[in-house]
């Protein structure tokens, strides 16, 4: 059992442990120096390490702006492309089926002029089939370009012939050789058509 006071423990310490609790005491001295003080002591001009902090703060702020309005306009972008391919992933298709859809046409305008029952009949089921694709270019917006008597526009109509014509006006179509077709505003394929001069 240790009988000695406090005061007896201290003056028993070794040497050792003083000298190591004065370095601690210095060091922790030299961590409450300013960073000024200690920069000068260093060689370097505080100002100038602050300038220079000061720069590097600023670009790292800048490359982070520059950053994230690359972000911004990578997401934008593929938000457009991917609505895009919504909009017209089936526009192959259509053109396919624009086909179709002149050849039942064709069929409707032949089968019209016929007075045979049987082709009455072929003709009623043409008709439903021609509503039913009309109903689906509907759905899917699709839509007929059908210029007869508009002004002629060279984005939705393809000029085949120009005539002279004294009862309409210069530049109007007369005459529509095949429908034109837009998708969601796109077009697809352009009504052919015969223009006044």
């Amino acid at each position: 059992m240790n009988t000695q006071t406090p005061d007896q423990e201290s003056e028993n310490e070794k040497p050792e442990d003083s000298q190591l609790a004065s370095q601690e005491g210095v060091e922790e001295q030299g961590a409450d120096l300013a960073p000024d003080e200690g920069a000068t002591e260093a060689g370097i001009d505080p100002e100038q390490a602050l300038e220079a902090a000061l720069e590097q703060l600023q670009n790292g702020k800048d490359d982070l702006l520059r950053v994230q309005a690359e972000m911004q306009n990578l997401r934008r972008r593929t938000e457009q492309d991917i609505e895009k391919a919504h909009k017209y992933g089936q526009e192959k298709l259509s053109i396919e089926l624009l086909a179709v859809m002149d050849n039942l046409e064709r069929s409707q305008e032949a089968a019209s002029n016929s007075e045979d029952e049987a082709i009455k009949a072929i003709r009623e089921g043409v008709d439903l089939t021609l509503k039913g694709f009309a109903d689906c270019f509907t759905k899917f917006n699709i839509e007929v370009v059908d210029p007869l008597g508009e002004p002629f526009d060279p984005q939705l109509h393809q000029a085949m012939s120009i005539q002279e014509n004294t009862e309409t006006e210069p530049n109007t179509v007369i005459a529509v050789m095949q429908k034109g077709y837009t998708l969601h505003g796109r077009v697809i394929r352009p009504a052919m058509v015969m223009v006044s001069k």
